[in-house]
C-alpha cells in the first residue's frame, strides 16, 4: 500500500531545499550519464574495429616464405611452394581442420576485356569453400560449385566494378563472356563485397574463377598461393595453425625450428586481443563512473544527515507518539533512495538519448563505417545501473536513518 503521507513529507523536504537537493542529485546524475556515455562510445569503437574483421573470426591463413635454416642437406633461402597434394594431406591427416580453401592469384600484366572495353582487374582462383571464410553476397547468378572445380570450367563471378566497366548499364552480364588474358570465361554470377571501405573497393574489382581452371589455363600447374582454413567446432585456431605448419614443414623438408619458412595469420588470436582491449576499456569506464557515483552518493548521505539534524525535534515527537525505529528508518531511507534513483534515472535517459542521437546522425550522414560505428547501450547496463542506484541510495541513507532511529524523544524536544 502506498503511504501518501510519507511521500508528501519527502516532497515537502525536497521542495524546501530545492537548490541543495538539485546540486547533490547532480553528482548522481553525472555519474550515471558518464557511465552510459563511456560504455556507449566504447561499444561504438568496438563495433567499428570488429567490422574491420571482414573474414571468419576463427580463420587461419597460411602461406610460404623462404627457409632460414639448413635442413636435410638443403641450403637456407629456399622458397617453398604449396601444391595440391598439401590440401589432400591436410584433409586426410588433420581432423581438426573443418574447411580448407586454397587460393591463388593471376599474376603478371594483363587486361580483362569484352568487345571494345577493357581494364585491369584482380583475378583470383578460388574454391566454393571461400564463402565459409570471407563474407560475400551474390547479387546475381551464383558462386563457384564443385563441378566448376572438377571439370575445370571457364566460368567467372565478377565484381560490381567489373560489371560497370565491361557491360552497358542495362545489360545483364549473366551468360555473357569476358576475355581474361586471352581466354574466354562465361559470367555466371555477380558478387557484392562486404566489409570496410577499402575491402569493398578492392572486392568490387575482383573476378573469381575456379582454382583448378586458373592452374590449368594460366600455367600455374600444381601451384597454390595460400591456404584459408577454418577449425572444426570446439577447436582453437592456434591448434590448426600449428598443426598445419608442422605438417607442411614435414612434407616440404623444412626444419621444425624454422619459423620463417611459413607465414600465417590467426584471425581468432587477433580478435581475442581486440576483445581483451575493449574489456579493459569497459572496466575503466565502470571504474570512473562508479567513483563519480560514489562521490554523488556521499553527497546524498550528507544531505540526509542535515535533514535528520533539521528534523530532530520532529523525529522526537514522532517517537514520543509511538513511532517505531523501523518507521523512522524507512522514512529516511525512502527519501534517500528517491533522490538517488530519480537523479540516476534522468542520467540514464540523458546518456541513452545522447548515444541514440549520435547513432542517428551517423546513419543520416552516411558515416556508418570506419573505426567508430553503431554506438549503443546494452539494456542490461540500464538495469544494472538502476539496481546499483537503489542499493547505493539505501546505503547513503543508512547512517542518517540509524542516527534518526536512535534519537531520544526527551532530548529531541529540547533541541533548538
Amino acid at each position: 500500500m502506498i503511504d501518501i503521507d510519507k511521500w508528501s513529507e519527502i516532497y515537502a523536504t525536497v521542495k524546501k531545499h530545492k537548490l541543495r537537493t538539485a546540486l547533490t542529485a547532480f553528482g548522481v546524475f553525472w555519474g550515471v550519464f558518464m557511465l552510459v556515455l563511456l560504455l556507449g562510445a566504447g561499444k561504438g569503437l568496438e563495433n567499428g574495429v570488429t567490422n574491420e574483421f571482414n573474414v571468419a573470426k576463427n580463420a587461419v591463413f597460411v602461406w610460404t616464405q623462404r627457409t632460414s635454416v639448413p635442413y636435410m642437406g638443403l641450403k637456407p633461402g629456399r622458397f617453398v611452394n604449396l601444391v595440391n597434394e598439401d590440401v589432400e594431406a591436410i584433409k586426410s591427416q588433420l581432423p581438426e581442420v573443418g574447411v580448407v580453401s586454397p587460393s591463388s592469384q593471376l599474376w603478371g600484366t594483363f587486361t580483362v576485356s569484352r568487345n571494345d572495353k577493357n581494364s585491369s582487374f584482380t583475378v583470383n582462383g578460388e574454391f566454393p569453400e571461400l564463402l565459409y571464410v570471407e563474407p560475400l553476397s551474390i547479387s546475381k547468378g551464383r558462386f563457384l560449385n564443385k563441378l566448376d572445380i572438377d571439370e575445370k570450367r571457364k566460368v567467372a563471378i565478377i565484381g560490381p566494378r567489373v560489371q560497370v566497366v565491361l557491360f552497358k548499364p542495362e545489360e545483364d552480364p549473366i551468360g555473357k563472356y569476358i576475355n581474361i588474358k586471352g581466354s574466354y570465361f562465361q559470367v555466371v554470377g555477380v558478387h557484392q563485397p562486404v566489409g570496410k571501405s577499402e575491402d569493398i573497393v578492392q572486392g568490387a574489382q575482383t573476378i573469381f574463377i575456379p582454382h583448378s581452371t586458373l592452374q590449368q589455363t594460366f600455367n600455374q600447374q600444381n601451384r597454390i598461393g595460400h591456404l584459408k582454413l577454418i577449425p572444426v567446432p570446439g577447436v582453437a585456431a592456434v591448434v590448426v595453425e600449428d598443426k598445419v605448419k608442422a605438417l607442411l614443414a614435414q612434407r616440404h623438408k623444412v626444419a621444425p625450428s624454422d619459423v620463417k619458412a611459413f607465414g600465417s595469420a590467426n584471425i581468432e588470436k587477433e580478435f581475442q586481443e581486440i576483445q581483451g582491449l575493449f574489456t579493459g576499456i569497459s572496466s575503466f569506464s565502470w571504474f570512473v563512473s562508479v567513483m563519480t557515483l560514489i562521490a554523488g552518493i556521499i553527497g546524498v548521505g550528507n544531505i540526509m544527515l542535515i535533514v535528520v539534524k533539521e528534523r530532530t525535534k520532529e523525529i522526537g515527537i514522532r517517537k514520543a507518539m509511538g513511532a517505531t525505529p523501523l518507521s523512522v528508518i524507512s522514512l529516511i531511507l525512502q527519501e534517500s533512495v528517491v533522490i538517488t534513483a530519480l537523479a540516476g534515472y534522468l542520467g540514464l535517459m540523458a546518456g541513452t538519448g545522447l548515444i541514440a542521437l549520435i547513432d542517428y546522425l551517423m546513419v543520416k550522414m552516411g558515416a556508418t563505417g570506419g573505426m567508430f560505428a553503431n554506438p549503443e547501450v546494452d539494456p542490461q547496463v540500464g538495469f544494472m545501473a538502476i539496481a546499483l542506484l537503489v542499493i547505493m541510495g539505501a546505503l547513503a541513507g543508512l547512517i542518517p536513518a540509524t542516527k534518526a532511529a536512535r534519537v531520544n524523544p526527551v532530548e529531541a524536544l529540547k533541541d533548538e
